[in-house]
């Protein structure tokens, strides 16, 4: 084993992430750039249903502020109860993008969360965490 499988296996649910992100390789690698969000939200569902993956879609959670429901947000996948994955299909992703899923993560209440873009060119994904659940 190499320095990097040990560093990525160090990780929680590492090898769950890495069969969600291969999953959306595969989608990537299939469609390419330049579709809307809900064509690889669809396709990535049927890759992960290939693998075996268990995943709820579009889960729903309410948010509240003062104790006050203000709206829901919804995620685009939560895999195995355990992973949050949060799709986008732009030709770039900044920090908004990285403040919603950890904003999403603290309402769900879950530690581990994907982001995954299907926008550019090549797949970027990034993997945060929820640090006040460690």
């Amino acid at each position: 084993m190499d320095f990097a499988d040990d560093k990525r296996n160090c990780y929680k649910y590492s090898d769950l992430t890495g069969k969600i992100i291969g999953a959306a390789m595969q989608v990537h690698s299939a469609l390419g750039n330049g579709f809307p969000e809900v064509i690889y939200q669809r396709s990535l569902a049927i890759e992960l249903e290939k693998s075996g993956i268990q995943f709820n879609r579009e889960i729903q959670q309410d948010v509240f502020y003062e104790n006050i429901k203000v709206g829901t947000r919804i995620a685009d996948f939560l895999v195995e109860g355990k992973i949050l994955v949060e799709l986008k299909a732009l030709s770039e992703i900044n920090e908004t993008h990285y403040s919603q899923i950890l904003n999403y993560l603290k309402s769900f209440r879950l530690e581990i969360g994907l982001l995954i873009n299907f926008g550019s060119k090549s797949l970027q994904f990034k993997r945060f965490i929820n640090s006040k659940l460690q």
